[in-house]
Protein backbone atom coordinates (compact mmCIF):
# COMPACT_ATOMS: atom_id res chain seq x y z
CA UNK A 1 0.00 0.00 0.00
CA UNK A 2 2.84 2.40 0.83
CA UNK A 3 4.42 1.76 -2.56
CA UNK A 4 1.12 2.47 -4.34
CA UNK A 5 0.70 5.70 -2.36
CA UNK A 6 4.24 6.81 -3.29
CA UNK A 7 3.57 6.09 -6.95
CA UNK A 8 0.29 8.03 -6.93
CA UNK A 9 1.82 10.99 -5.06
CA UNK A 10 4.78 10.98 -7.45
CA UNK A 11 2.51 10.92 -10.48
CA UNK A 12 0.40 13.78 -9.09
CA UNK A 13 3.52 15.84 -8.34
CA UNK A 14 4.86 15.21 -11.84
CA UNK A 15 1.54 16.16 -13.43
CA UNK A 16 1.25 19.37 -11.40
CA UNK A 17 4.82 20.40 -12.19
CA UNK A 18 4.39 19.57 -15.87
CA UNK A 19 1.23 21.67 -16.14
CA UNK A 20 2.73 24.63 -14.29
CA UNK A 21 5.94 24.55 -16.32
CA UNK A 22 4.08 24.16 -19.61
CA UNK A 23 1.92 27.18 -18.90
CA UNK A 24 4.60 29.45 -17.40
CA UNK A 25 3.83 32.90 -18.84
CA UNK A 26 7.31 34.15 -18.08
CA UNK A 27 8.79 31.39 -20.24
CA UNK A 28 6.43 32.54 -22.97
CA UNK A 29 7.55 36.14 -22.44
CA UNK A 30 11.24 35.19 -22.68
CA UNK A 31 10.92 32.82 -25.63
CA UNK A 32 8.24 34.40 -27.85
CA UNK A 33 9.19 36.41 -30.93
CA UNK A 34 7.07 38.65 -33.10
CA UNK A 35 8.75 38.68 -36.47
CA UNK A 36 12.41 39.27 -35.56
CA UNK A 37 11.46 41.23 -32.44
CA UNK A 38 11.68 39.85 -28.90
CA UNK A 39 11.84 41.09 -25.32
CA UNK A 40 15.34 42.34 -24.35
CA UNK A 41 16.37 42.82 -28.00
CA UNK A 42 19.08 45.55 -28.02
CA UNK A 43 18.32 48.79 -29.87
CA UNK A 44 21.00 48.08 -32.52
CA UNK A 45 19.12 44.90 -33.47
CA UNK A 46 15.78 46.76 -33.47
CA UNK A 47 17.15 49.21 -36.03
CA UNK A 48 18.13 46.28 -38.27
CA UNK A 49 14.75 44.54 -37.86
CA UNK A 50 12.44 47.48 -38.67
CA UNK A 51 12.73 49.51 -41.86
CA UNK A 52 9.82 51.94 -41.31
CA UNK A 53 10.14 55.55 -40.19
CA UNK A 54 10.65 55.79 -36.43
CA UNK A 55 9.15 58.39 -34.09
CA UNK A 56 10.57 58.45 -30.56
CA UNK A 57 8.78 59.75 -27.51
CA UNK A 58 10.38 61.35 -24.47
CA UNK A 59 12.67 59.34 -22.19
CA UNK A 60 10.63 59.01 -18.96
CA UNK A 61 11.55 57.61 -15.56
CA UNK A 62 8.95 55.12 -14.31
CA UNK A 63 8.50 54.81 -10.58
CA UNK A 64 7.20 51.24 -10.94
CA UNK A 65 10.54 49.83 -12.07
CA UNK A 66 13.01 52.72 -11.65
CA UNK A 67 14.00 52.51 -15.33
CA UNK A 68 13.80 54.97 -18.20
CA UNK A 69 11.16 54.12 -20.81
CA UNK A 70 10.79 55.54 -24.29
CA UNK A 71 8.14 54.78 -26.91
CA UNK A 72 9.42 54.05 -30.39
CA UNK A 73 6.53 54.12 -32.87
CA UNK A 74 6.59 52.85 -36.45
CA UNK A 75 3.14 53.90 -37.71
CA UNK A 76 3.69 52.68 -41.28
CA UNK A 77 4.55 49.21 -39.93
CA UNK A 78 1.94 49.10 -37.14
CA UNK A 79 4.61 48.58 -34.46
CA UNK A 80 5.02 50.34 -31.11
CA UNK A 81 7.95 49.43 -28.87
CA UNK A 82 8.50 50.26 -25.21
CA UNK A 83 12.27 50.68 -25.03
CA UNK A 84 13.95 50.68 -21.62
CA UNK A 85 17.33 51.60 -20.13
CA UNK A 86 18.85 52.00 -16.69
CA UNK A 87 20.03 55.55 -17.42
CA UNK A 88 18.42 58.50 -19.17
CA UNK A 89 19.47 58.38 -22.83
CA UNK A 90 21.26 55.09 -22.10
CA UNK A 91 21.48 52.07 -24.40
CA UNK A 92 18.01 50.63 -24.67
CA UNK A 93 16.41 47.23 -25.11
CA UNK A 94 12.85 46.11 -25.89
CA UNK A 95 10.58 45.94 -22.83
CA UNK A 96 7.27 45.48 -24.69
CA UNK A 97 5.98 45.10 -28.24
CA UNK A 98 2.57 46.24 -29.52
CA UNK A 99 1.22 45.43 -32.98
CA UNK A 100 -1.73 47.14 -34.63
CA UNK A 101 -2.89 47.44 -38.25
CA UNK A 102 -1.20 47.58 -40.73
CA UNK A 103 1.37 45.25 -39.15
CA UNK A 104 2.11 42.07 -41.09
CA UNK A 105 4.34 40.52 -38.40
CA UNK A 106 3.27 37.30 -36.74
CA UNK A 107 4.04 35.45 -33.53
CA UNK A 108 6.07 32.25 -33.54
CA UNK A 109 2.82 30.32 -33.73
CA UNK A 110 1.62 32.25 -36.79
CA UNK A 111 -0.88 34.65 -35.19
CA UNK A 112 -1.08 38.12 -36.74
CA UNK A 113 -3.47 41.04 -37.03
CA UNK A 114 -6.61 39.61 -38.67
CA UNK A 115 -6.18 36.05 -37.32
CA UNK A 116 -9.37 34.52 -35.94
CA UNK A 117 -10.09 33.99 -32.25
CA UNK A 118 -10.20 30.25 -32.99
CA UNK A 119 -6.67 30.37 -34.43
CA UNK A 120 -5.45 32.14 -31.29
CA UNK A 121 -7.08 29.54 -29.04
CA UNK A 122 -5.61 26.68 -31.04
CA UNK A 123 -2.10 28.19 -31.04
CA UNK A 124 -1.95 29.42 -27.43
CA UNK A 125 -4.38 27.25 -25.46
CA UNK A 126 -1.59 25.74 -23.28
CA UNK A 127 -0.77 29.29 -22.12
CA UNK A 128 -4.37 30.58 -21.87
CA UNK A 129 -5.04 32.51 -18.67
CA UNK A 130 -8.81 32.23 -18.54
CA UNK A 131 -9.06 34.31 -15.36
CA UNK A 132 -7.33 37.35 -16.90
CA UNK A 133 -9.00 36.98 -20.31
CA UNK A 134 -12.41 38.34 -21.31
CA UNK A 135 -14.58 38.51 -24.42
CA UNK A 136 -12.30 41.16 -25.98
CA UNK A 137 -8.89 39.89 -24.86
CA UNK A 138 -7.12 36.53 -24.84
CA UNK A 139 -4.27 36.49 -22.31
CA UNK A 140 -1.53 33.93 -22.88
CA UNK A 141 0.68 33.72 -19.81
CA UNK A 142 -0.22 36.62 -17.57
CA UNK A 143 -0.82 40.36 -17.64
CA UNK A 144 2.43 40.47 -15.63
CA UNK A 145 4.32 38.89 -18.51
CA UNK A 146 2.92 37.30 -21.63
CA UNK A 147 0.93 37.85 -24.80
CA UNK A 148 -2.37 39.71 -24.98
CA UNK A 149 -4.49 39.41 -28.12
CA UNK A 150 -7.20 42.05 -28.49
CA UNK A 151 -10.22 41.01 -30.58
CA UNK A 152 -12.85 42.89 -32.58
CA UNK A 153 -15.53 40.95 -34.46
CA UNK A 154 -13.73 37.65 -33.66
CA UNK A 155 -10.51 38.83 -35.36
CA UNK A 156 -7.22 39.90 -33.78
CA UNK A 157 -6.95 43.70 -33.85
CA UNK A 158 -3.94 44.07 -31.54
CA UNK A 159 -1.09 42.01 -30.13
CA UNK A 160 0.91 42.93 -27.04
CA UNK A 161 3.99 41.10 -25.76
CA UNK A 162 5.33 42.23 -22.40
CA UNK A 163 4.14 43.11 -18.92
CA UNK A 164 0.82 44.97 -19.00
CA UNK A 165 0.79 45.33 -15.19
CA UNK A 166 3.42 45.63 -12.48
Amino acid sequence: MKLLRKIIVGMMFGFICHVSWAADGFDLLREEKIGNLRIDLPEKEVKKAISCKEIRGADKLWGADGAYHQEWAYADCGIILDMVSDKKRGAKKVAAITLIAPSTLSTQRGIRIGSSTQEVMKAYKPFWNEEESDSNQFVAGSIYGGLIFTHKKKKVSGIFLGAAAE
